[in-house]
């Protein structure tokens, strides 16, 4: 992606989890030259087979990479992306602001004076301006019809995609799928007259600790740049989700985003994905997405599109030494229920917070990541055995899984056991239920997140306010918010009136609908 875009989706890996460390900043590029020495005491002529390439049968590093990277870069691509219509959203630090409030520090001496201001006397806030953004990262072809394989972050919110090739051949491209989950995406380039491309294959094999490998990308908008280095480390936990990554000291930068790590048999072996840096620039440790798993995922998007996963419906932790204590566990392994999600398959099943999971049909779980890559193995609607304790006594409870959630929006109705609907897209807001105040008391609908696009962003709305009326009418749930919009839509009426708490002052803001 962009230099720009790489910058906001920095990171600060956790490691360990939760503790603050160097960022971990989502790709782009390639650009360092690896050296490599021979010892003097091994002749020459043992860095070549007898077939003259230059990848050496002992497993000793080759003289050159020519031959492999002669083999493999044509299949390399840039992706130059468009990302249209993106509006300039406010500040994060003004996002707790009265509308109109001019950006001044705290320590500013008018801070207080317009802070306090009535609404009457207020400026209004001006909308923000649409605009595009272009972005760059890298990715590769793996069939002859022009199937490419980038990063999700490379082409989210993508208008147009071309993909280019060193030669200077452009082609635009659809997206075929994508999986955030992973960051992965598929594209298709459009082109016809059973035009043939160069391609790449995932290995078959994972590599090892200390193999070589190459990583081919376009850095800084530099394409087609080749950099060597080892497998650093193999399995890695970056704090993005449950999948492990490989861990390169290839010198990767921003611009290699999507980027293939070759072996030294031209086999794609990960898909560079992020980079842990203090700097945000190369210091030799970068992630990639192993082939098997790329493998996996590419295959389900070229099929449907998407990515079906298991679901189980439970938000969960890691059983440690205490917590194994507590429980009366020998060792601790397992993953323990923090949350069972309303009506989803484990709430369904009768799972219940405070449960250990220790099996899933009779494979032992050694922790929560592991717990979360079986369940996403099965596909939905699998009836899976849950080994759990409970209460110091063991017990099966078979579950039948759900659909893994591709949205805050799809986790925000499952919550709710509502359907989901247009009428909160229409509002551009995803709705939550609202904490309880003093006594205990709830009131209305929580907004957890705001569309930065909407009409709801312009006027201020904001993730944290709660919602307590539509059009005069009480709501205590999302459906109830969605089923107020839908009789203003049946009405003709182009815009609805909330009733907004944020903090402890309440307004009514007339937001207007999408479509």
């Amino acid at each position: 992606m962009s230099t720009e875009n790489d910058k906001v989706r920095a990171t600060r890996i956790r490691m360990p989890r939760r503790t603050k460390g160097p960022l971990v900043a989502a790709l782009a590029g390639v650009s360092a030259l690896a050296l490599v020495t021979v010892s003097p005491s091994i002749p020459v002529r043992a860095q070549f087979n007898p077939q003259g390439s230059s990848v050496e049968t002992l497993g000793r590093a080759p003289l050159s990479f020519a031959d492999i990277v002669e083999r493999v870069k044509p299949a390399v691509v840039s992706i130059n992306v468009i990302e249209g219509e993106a509006r300039v959203a406010r500040n994060d630090d003004d996002k707790n602001l009265p509308d109109g409030f001019p950006n001044l520090p705290e320590d500013h001496p008018l801070h207080d004076f317009f802070k306090n201001l009535p609404r009457e006397f207020r400026m209004p806030m001006p909308r923000p301006m649409p605009r595009q953004r272009q972005a760059t990262g890298s990715g590769f072809l793996i069939s002859p019809d022009g199937y490419v394989v980038t990063n999700n972050h490379v082409v989210d919110g993508a208008t147009k995609v071309t993909v280019s090739f060193e030669e200077q051949e452009k082609y635009e491209a659809d997206i075929v799928g994508t999986d955030p989950r992973t960051d992965l995406a598929l594209l298709k380039i459009k082109v016809g007259n059973g035009k043939q491309f160069p391609y790449v294959k995932f290995a078959s094999k994972p590599p090892r600790v200390g193999d070589w490998v190459l990583a081919v990308g376009n850095p800084f908008g530099l394409g087609g740049t080749v950099t060597a280095g080892i497998v650093s480390a193999l399995a890695r936990d970056i704090g993005s989700g449950p999948y492990d990554f490989m861990q390169i000291d290839a010198a990767v930068n921003r611009g290699n985003s999507g980027g293939p790590t070759f072996n030294l048999n031209g086999e794609v072996v990960g898909v560079n994905t992020a980079i842990y840096s203090p700097s945000g620039g190369n210091v030799g440790i970068a992630f990639a997405v192993p082939a098997e798993t790329a493998s996996e995922v590419v295959t389900q998007l070229k099929e449907r599109g998407t990515v079906r996963r298991g679901w189980l419906g439970v938000r969960i932790q890691s059983i440690n030494e205490d917590i194994a204590a507590g429980l009366g566990l020998k060792e601790p392994k397992g993953a323990l229920v923090n949350d069972v999600t309303p009506n989803g398959p484990a709430d369904q099943a009768g799972l219940k917070s405070q449960d250990a999971i220790l099996a899933v049909n009779g494979d032992p779980i050694s922790d929560s990541r592991e717990l979360a890559r079986k369940i996403a193995e099965f596909a939905p609607n699998t009836p899976v055995d849950i080994k759990i304790l409970r209460n110091n006594k063991e017990m099966n409870v078979k579950v039948t899984l759900g659909t893994f959630p591709d949205s805050k929006e799809e986790i925000a109705r499952l919550e709710q056991g509502g359907p989901a609907g247009s009428e909160m897209n229409a509002l551009g807001l995803t709705l939550g239920p609202a904490p309880a105040r003093k006594g205990g008391k709830i009131e209305g609908v929580q907004i957890t997140d705001v569309d930065s696009d909407s009409d709801a962003a312009a006027k201020g709305l904001k993730s944290g306010d709660v919602i307590l009326e539509v059009n005069s009418r009480e709501v205590k749930s999302p459906a109830d918010v969605e089923e107020a919009v839908k009789e203003a839509k049946e009405l003709n009426r182009k815009a609805v009136l909330l009733t907004v708490r944020s903090g402890d002052q309440k307004r009514v803001v007339a937001v207007q609908m999408k479509g």
